[in-house]
């Protein structure tokens, strides 16, 4: 298994501390502020870990601080419901004495039903476009400095746009619609617990740029103030992790230096696994 892929698992095997409280790190890479995937995904594993029949289908979160990668983030849970069907919590992650993030998110036995669901965007397969180390080979050159970067870190999700001039050209303003193919780099346990926290880990990958798109910027540029204010994410049907997934993605709004984000997670068969909406902070510096 890759380095990155098994660092990922091991940090989201939190450490149970005490009834209802888990401890949580983050990897340390150089960020600033740890990414907000990560909390989304640790907050979702510390929900998990205290229902025991019944799956997540919908998460609610709230972005409150940054967080400080350097020390451990303490995830608090309350179990405000268990019901016949459903159940439901909420966490609370918890670093320097204060919360930084909180999420809602609720959980249902399986049950069948009425199935119908939009069809996948006809793109580019994966396969017949470059992995990053060919993108890096074919137009590391024509990236900018903190784009090469990013592509040139060991990661544990393997990123395949399939609009390459994203990447290595100058933005312009265009539609903002964006479609990224995802997957683990390694191959991951077969619990469906483990690929839900890794997908909650990537939905927060690539989505908010893609309200810069209608205005010529990206997130990588030193100029704008970019950051997740809150995210939402529904799990449909089941899915693995390590295996591609299209993320189509759009932004309807963007105002009050406020951008609205939508994705929808495909499998390359076709199959829709999840929704997602974000809004965030786009704020041009002075």
């Amino acid at each position: 298994m890759f380095t990155a892929v098994a660092e990922l698992l091991s940090i989201l095997d939190l450490e149970k501390i005490e009834h209802n409280i888990y401890r949580g790190r983050s990897p340390q890479v150089g960020w600033q502020r740890v990414f907000g995937g990560l909390v989304i995904s640790q907050a979702l594993v510390a929900a998990e870990r205290t229902v025991d029949d019944r799956a997540p289908h919908s998460l609610h979160a709230y972005f409150i601080l940054p967080g400080d990668p350097n020390v451990p983030i303490v995830y608090e849970v309350d179990r405000i419901r268990d019901g016949k069907s459903f159940a439901t919590r909420r966490v609370v992650a918890i670093q320097h004495g204060r919360g930084i993030f909180s999420l809602a998110a609720s959980f249902q036995v399986e049950e069948e039903g009425l199935d119908h669901a939009l069809t996948r965007p006809e793109v580019t397969p994966p396969d017949e476009l470059p992995s990053e180390s060919e993108l890096r080979e074919r137009f590391g050159a024509m990236m900018p400095e903190n784009v090469r970067r990013w592509f040139d870190q060991e990661r544990p999700i393997e990123m395949r746009p399939v609009d390459l001039k994203r990447y290595v050209g100058r933005d312009r303003p265009s539609e903002p619609v964006q479609y990224v193919w995802l997957r683990a780099t390694g191959r991951l346990p077969d619990d469906p617990a483990i690929h839900r926290a890794v997908l909650a880990y990537l939905s927060d990958m690539t989505l908010l740029d893609t309200a810069l798109i209608a205005h010529g910027k990206s997130i990588f540029q030193r100029s704008m103030q970019v950051a997740s204010l809150d995210h939402a994410l529904w799990f449909h049907r089941k899915f693995r992790a390590d295996e591609w997934l299209l993320y189509a993605q759009d932004s309807p709004n963007t105002s009050g230096a406020r951008g609205l984000t939508r994705g929808l997670i495909y499998t390359q068969r076709g199959e829709l696994v999840a929704s997602v909406a974000q809004e965030g902070l786009i704020r041009q510096r002075s």
